[in-house]
């Protein structure tokens, strides 16, 4: 719209916490798909959540130009999707007897390492993901997840800061419409 009421949205493909979550998504898809039984209500759940996890960043992405307040509510649901999906990968570690790797753990500062590249993707952990034992795929996944709730932690309070600084829609179409009223009462 050109009243300029109605603030750009979208963008979500350049957010670093939807490519994250991204390769969450895929990485999880693979897991499921080669460590649990296709057919456990575990599979469905844990691909399902991850799901979530990036899609309700990209709804919430899109949400942005009418209502920041749907924004901030869907990207808080994908933090809490990428909390459940994590929380399943750590039951999986310690039903099997399997170790959690430590937050600065060698093998946990690799990940993050990895995770710095500018063109990071799926593609960047694929050898990792399709040739390590499932323990090892778990702790790699564990180390995205907690990179991508870092970042949405982060995006969130970026838009409470923007919805205070900026308001929101009804808030700035009042304003746009008082500006119109007052353009038009001008000689």
């Amino acid at each position: 719209m050109s009243d300029g009421f109605i603030p750009p949205h979208g963008g979500y493909q350049d957010l670093l916490a939807f490519k994250k979550a991204r390769i969450v998504y895929d990485a999880t898809v693979f897991f499921c798909d080669k460590f649990i039984d296709r057919r456990s209500r575990t599979h469905d759940q844990m691909v399902q959540a991850a799901r979530s996890g990036k899609q309700n960043i990209l709804e919430g992405s899109q949400a942005s130009g009418t209502s920041r307040e749907t924004e901030i509510k869907l990207t808080n649901v994908a933090r809490a999707s990428l909390e459940e999906l994590l929380e399943d990968y750590r039951d999986f570690l310690r039903t099997r007897g399997h170790e959690l790797w430590a937050k600065d753990s060698k093998q946990a500062l690799f990940v993050r390492k990895l995770g710095r590249s500018k063109d990071e993707s799926y593609e960047s952990y694929r050898t990792y993901f399709e040739t390590r034992p499932p323990e090892t795929v778990a702790n790699i996944i564990i180390c995205l997840i907690h990179q991508t709730n870092y970042l949405l932690d982060q995006l969130i309070r970026r838009l409470e800061q923007d919805f205070l600084e900026h308001g929101g829609l009804k808030e700035n179409m009042f304003k746009a419409r008082l500006a119109r009223r007052d353009q038009q009462r001008k000689p």
